[in-house]
């Protein structure tokens, strides 16, 4: 019997998912499709090219063990890369692919931009007039590190495609790298992070960090001073150039096009470009659509608001960091109200700290409810696990600890997953925080609890009934 693609493919899932972990699988074999089958040869669709590199550099044993499993040995694997290419896309195909080379992504071989000039007394902008070295502070944070970097779903991509260029930089298709995401999600610590692990592993390479703000000033003091050309030159010399918050270079031509031919000059040269913005590049108004199609070259991964498990764990590394100690209820009521991004969060708690050691009083949820109305708006609307458990337990006259001890009996069952139910509803709890509120219970149990809930629902009319009262119960209290 003739296997079809899909078959082929699901198979190979299938191994593939027994020997990885559950969030491996899910970023790096969730998103791919299989294209077609003919003979041996399986073409399957990846999202990037960074996606195709990423594959035959962790998992490449485990597909060919995968496929040969499948379709026997001499079996083939090819991939279908979607490349985006100026606002077009292009297909591109592995093991006899293409990969886009710098002269298939639209560049003109006579767009070289200022002459090099190698001459040491380059006027360095970054040190101050008068001293003669060209030496280059990398301007980075030290304390911005991988290790700091909290990884979560919101960050996976980006923080991987970060970890390959630091390990290998201007040598992979993510050239630039461009990280984008809204206020305080981690842009600058990513970029900076990138940046300081290079210089660990690479001391021969120069890297320099700098905001988009200062590259405008230090171009126009340039312009001032009559030393354009050496402020060009300078810039040309670095080998990993990050460049912080580019939108705003919305608006100014004349930096656009100085920065047009520094890129250039890096880009052709093999060096590394690591670029930050609130926004994708398609969404960027008011800059050149050639630098815009630039910023499109290499790989474009965004930051999103990290989730709850996220929270928490930045909130436990922070604590770490500063040896302090919090109870969970108190760590998880912050991360759970403070939902916007990392830096809100971390100032939440720090401000927590202060307050409590100012007071001299014990951090307790109390005081973290006191002190959360200064950051959270409509707080007193808010919907805990714990209010929805005192509630329900009221409301069948029973006790919290019932509600989270491990017997069976029938009514405590059902109060139990109601009330796990309503926490699946109401809050922002993963599963498996909802399952530790209920004595440590795993994920699975609160799925199923949900499903027993949604089931007697719609086939017991005094259970429906109840899930109701409470419903209103809720609203009540809340808003």
């Amino acid at each position: 019997m003739l296997k079809d693609k899909e078959t082929v493919w699901g198979n190979c899932l299938k191994l593939i998912k027994d020997n990885i972990n559950a969030q491996s699988y899910k970023t790096w074999f969730d998103p791919i499709q299989p294209l077609k089958l003919e003979d041996k040869v399986l073409t399957i669709q990846v999202p990037s090219q960074f996606f195709y590199e990423w594959l035959e550099e962790h998992y490449v044993g485990l597909l060919k063990k995968a496929l040969e499993k499948e379709l026997g040995p001499g079996s083939k694997l090819e991939y279908n890369i979607i490349v985006e290419n100026s606002g077009s896309s292009k297909n591109a195909r592995a093991y006899t692919i293409n990969v886009p080379t710098r002269s298939s992504t639209g560049r003109k071989s006579n767009e070289v931009g200022v002459p090099m000039n190698t001459n040491s007394s380059i006027h360095n902008p970054f040190i101050i007039p008068g001293l003669k070295k060209l030496n280059i502070d990398s301007q980075l944070n030290p304390n911005y590190t991988f290790e700091s970097f909290i990884e979560g779903d919101c960050n996976r991509l980006a923080r991987s495609a970060g970890f390959a260029v630091a390990n290998k930089p201007g040598g992979t298709a993510f050239n630039p790298l461009m990280l984008f995401g809204g206020v305080g999600l981690g842009k600058t610590h990513l970029a900076h992070a990138i940046g300081n692990r290079i210089k660990e592993i690479s001391n021969n390479k120069s890297v320099l960090y700098v905001s988009s703000e200062r590259f405008i000033n230090q171009y126009v003091e340039s312009c001032k001073n009559g030393n354009n050309n050496d402020f060009v030159n300078f810039y040309q010399l670095v080998d990993v150039l990050i460049v912080d918050d580019v939108q705003f270079f919305a608006k100014k031509e004349k930096t656009q096009e100085i920065f047009f031919q520094i890129f250039n000059h890096l880009h052709q040269n093999g060096k590394q470009l690591i670029l930050t913005s609130d926004r994708a590049p398609r969404d960027m108004k008011d800059v050149d659509e050639r630098l815009l199609s630039r910023f499109k070259w290499g790989l474009t991964a965004d930051l999103q608001t990290p989730d709850l498990d996220t929270r928490i764990s930045i909130l436990e590394h922070k604590m770490y960091q500063d040896g302090i100690k919090l109870s969970n209820e108190v760590v998880e009521y912050v991360a759970h109200n403070i939902d916007s991004n990392i830096r809100e969060l971390e100032g939440a708690l720090i401000s927590l700290l202060a307050q409590a050691s100012l007071n001299r009083k014990e951090i307790d949820l109390e005081l973290a409810k006191k002190m959360m109305k200064n950051f959270v708006r409509n707080a007193s609307r808010e919907i805990s696990i714990e209010y929805i458990q005192k509630l329900v337990s009221d409301y069948y006259t029973l006790t919290v600890d019932q509600l989270k001890s491990k017997t069976r009996k029938r009514e405590i069952v059902q109060a139990r997953q109601i009330s796990m139910y309503f926490a699946k509803q109401l809050t922002k709890a993963s599963l498996k925080n909802i399952g530790m509120h209920f004595g440590g219970r795993d994920h699975s149990t609160v799925i199923h609890a949900c499903q027993t809930v949604n089931d007697l629902m719609d086939t017991d009319k005094k259970f429906r009934s109840d899930v109701d009262e409470l419903t209103k119960r809720i609203k009540i209290n809340t808003y």
